[in-house]
């Protein structure tokens, strides 16, 4: 069990992780080549394609994967195909259907951002050019879904990777040539730079086109094992299909809705305080921007976490078998800890040299960046406990925590805001996760019987170690800052190879130390560190 989780997992992990890197990585060219005016324009766009995008799909690949997870189990493999061939065309004319809904209403939406002032023409210009990746996305989540019910993670890593690179290839290129040669305006480079989700869409079903002709065979013979003995009518099949995806749909968009509060009132409550409205602008693309593409990759793991669970989960639930599903929650909530937790430390605390290494040095992204770097701890617990939910059929659940989260975050926003200025929008995030993490955890609780005492006492121990890395990392940063200065990128690039070089050795040898990465990780773990320990000299005498 162990082993399959973590292999599963580490293939998506991988992928995910691939990916996000991929998606951090080039923001660097990017905010060289548009600057701050280009990136708070992309992000007025790309935070409603987001919503859109998870509705249309967000809950597809997790719901279709816990479908045929479910029948896999019961070897009723006719069903799952069944809904393979009907779903392509029920996505097709979803995906459709959204980029009609997110290309109409694109004027509305530009409206509620308040954009500055002649800015709407261009906020919806670029709104309607990356509606067109609806159209393809939804077809290629129910592919991604019917393999990862099948336990077979590696198309979705790759297609994923792929897709990623596809498009921001499209990005940089698309943008560079626009505003370099063609001597273009800064809304065609932004425009052209979203369109890129709609070829890197293309790219990935390319590659899962491939695998579905390399592995038809292998799924063909599962349909000669069916039993045959579940007679399901397509009706049926969408109505479980539908109470399955509904609350993933509900996950898939708590992100995304959590920034769209922030975009309808941070600038507006920032303005009222009185700070002028280039400053306001300049503070949402920060935040909405540039320091949440840096947050959300230690975010990747517990992404890569939420789709391995779902089938796992389901599969020790309908067998009944606790000491399964006990196993599994115990593993997960430690390696998802023991990963997010670190990183997000160190990230806080290097806040000011990763800021000046990806985007130039800025004291406001600094403040915004240390605050934000945190609460990927939540948004990592949210994802897990979410999908552990859907695991355990109390999937309605997940409605109403992200709705009481929802709540906090819109009512204490603008308040915070006008005590905290952009660290209060960061703060309302914090504590509205929190709320819902808080219900979350209650409900696994209880239906379950899952018991958090062993989780907490491990818990303990990766907050010591933590906190024994932070001591270490803040020392070696603070050392460093007495020759090196964050200003410069290639000095800050220095600060933090070296700082985080230290505080991960901290942390990691601590974690060999104590045998806890080894229980966690299971065998393969020594046995890669043995292939790296130098062998022993044996004394000789010379004669």
């Amino acid at each position: 069990m162990q082993s399959k989780l973590l292999r599963g997992t580490f293939i998506l992990t991988l992928g995910t992780i691939l990916s996000k890197i991929i998606g951090l990585i080039y923001v660097i060219p990017f905010y060289q080549i548009v600057g701050k005016q280009g990136t708070q324009l992309y992000s007025y766009g790309y935070v409603p394609y987001t919503i859109f995008i998870s509705i249309a799909t967000a809950g597809v690949p997790l719901a279709v994967s816990k479908f045929i997870a479910k029948y896999n189990a019961l070897e009723e493999y006719a069903v799952g195909r069944k809904l393979f061939k009907s779903g392509l065309l029920v996505m097709s004319l979803t995906g459709f259907a959204a980029f009609l809904i997110m290309y109409l209403t694109a004027p509305l939406l530009s409206e509620m951002s308040n954009p500055g002032k002649g800015q709407l023409s261009d906020v919806i210009t670029v709104m309607r050019a990356v509606s067109f990746a609806l159209i393809l996305v939804p077809f290629m989540s129910l592919i991604r879904g019917y393999f990862q019910g099948h336990q077979s993670m590696g198309p979705s890593a790759a297609s994923q990777v792929v897709e990623q690179i596809v498009r921001i290839l499209f990005t940089l290129v698309g943008a560079y040539v626009v505003l370099k040669f063609l001597s273009g305006s800064m809304v065609t480079a932004v425009s052209v730079a979203t369109f890129a989700a709609f070829v890197g869409a293309i790219g990935g079903l390319a590659v899962l086109f491939w695998y579905w002709y390399k592995r038809k065979p292998y799924l063909d013979e599962l349909l000669v094992q069916d039993k045959g003995t579940v007679q399901i009518s397509l009706k049926e099949i969408y109505k479980e299909i539908f109470i399955y995806a509904a609350p993933f749909v509900f996950v898939g968009i708590a992100n995304p809705l959590f920034q769209l509060i922030d975009q309808f009132t941070l600038t507006k409550a920032l303005v009222e305080m009185g700070t002028t409205k280039k400053l306001a602008e300049t503070a949402f693309g920060i935040l909405n921007f540039e320091s949440h593409k840096i947050v959300i990759i230690p975010v990747s793991l517990a992404t890569a976490f939420s789709l391995t669970l779902v089938p796992s989960i389901t599969k020790a639930y309908i067998e009944n078998d606790r000491k399964n599903l006990n196993n599994q929650l115990n593993q997960t909530f430690q390696v998802l800890l023991f990963l997010t937790l670190p990183a997000a430390i160190g990230l806080s605390l290097l806040a000011e040299p990763v800021y000046t290494v990806f985007y130039e040095h800025d004291h406001l992204g600094t403040q915004v960046l240390s605050a934000y770097a945190p609460v990927a701890i939540l948004f990592s617990l949210y994802s897990v406990t979410a999908a552990i939910m859907q695991g355990i059929n109390e999937q309605r659940y997940t409605i109403l925590s992200l709705l009481v989260g929802l709540l906090v975050k819109l009512s204490l926003n603008i308040p915070l805001v006008k005590m905290f200025e952009t660290r209060g929008a960061v703060m309302a995030t914090a504590l509205g996760y929190l709320v819902s993490i808080i219900i979350n955890l209650i409900v696994i609780k209880y239906f379950s019987r899952y018991q958090y005492r062993f989780v907490w006492r491990r818990c303990l121990l990766i907050l010591i170690f933590a906190g024994c890395m932070w001591a270490g990392t803040e020392i070696m940063y603070k050392v460093l800052l007495l020759f090196l200065t964050p200003a410069s990128k290639s000095q800050s690039v220095i600060i933090i190879v070296i700082s985080a070089f230290v505080g991960a050795g901290i942390y990691f040898y601590l974690g060999l130390k104590s045998r806890l990465a080894a229980r966690l990780f299971g065998n393969r773990l020594e046995r890669m560190i043995q292939k790296f320990k130098l062998p022993k000299r044996r004394n000789s005498v010379e004669n």
